[in-house]
């Protein structure tokens, strides 16, 4: 029997947080390598286990798979969770960039000035409340059913709540104008592997403090 996938990032969110998602609402219990340290990333590079010299890198199934998306995919396939049919991946896959593109305005906040976090956070509301959340309440609005593609739990459902609560610690009442995104929210976070995973104690990883934040500049050269 193959062991538990092993994953190497930081001990923070980042891109690894949404293979964390991935995994935990699969099911799959997964061991965590952090990088603590400089030296930690060059270890990894030196031994040729990094592709493209970059992380998140997840050992898996006998490979060392890098890059978020392709890491991502293969999870969702491995794991049910990625449509029946060639149909339903590309509507999965469009709904998936189009959160993504909403949390990778986020991920970069804690590492911003003030002045640049006040006004990206303004633009963060603007866009989760005219541009990804109305698509997501007409998608669930029109076909009538409880997930995103196909009436069944899938990596598009997954990334949109991990989206959603994301934009939450930005502004608490975000889905006031969303009552079928606010259902949707109640019954994805009631999975029960997905509910095992928001409780305290889990994988999971919070919003990123000051500590860490000076952690990862160092690690990365940021």
């Amino acid at each position: 029997m193959a062991g538990k996938p092993k994953l190497h990032y930081s001990n923070a969110r980042g891109k690894m947080e949404s293979i964390r998602w991935l995994l935990a609402a699969a099911g799959v219990e997964f061991e965590e390598q952090f990088i603590e340290k400089k030296e930690d990333l060059e270890k990894l590079r030196n031994d040729g286990y990094l592709l493209f010299q970059q992380v998140p890198m997840v050992e898996i199934d006998g490979m060392k798979m890098v890059q978020t998306r392709a890491i991502a995919s293969y999870i969702a396939g491995k794991y049910n969770l990625y449509g029946k049919d060639l149909k339903e991946r590309a509507w999965i896959d469009m709904y998936v960039e189009g959160t993504k593109d909403l949390m990778d305005m986020i991920m970069p906040l804690p590492f911003q000035p003030a002045e640049t976090k006040e006004k990206n956070l303004a633009l963060i509301i603007e866009r989760a409340t005219t541009r990804y959340f109305p698509v997501y309440e007409k998608v669930l609005k029109d076909h009538g059913q409880d997930y995103l593609v196909g009436n069944k739990l899938s990596w598009a459902d997954i990334n949109l709540l991990e989206a959603i609560l994301m934009v939450e610690e930005c502004k608490p009442d975000i889905l006031s104008a969303f009552p079928l995104l606010q259902a949707f929210k109640g019954r994805t976070s009631n999975i029960p592997t997905i509910k095992k995973f928001l409780q305290p104690g889990s994988q999971r990883k919070p919003p990123m403090d000051e500590k860490t934040v000076a952690i990862v500049k160092k690690i990365y050269g940021i």
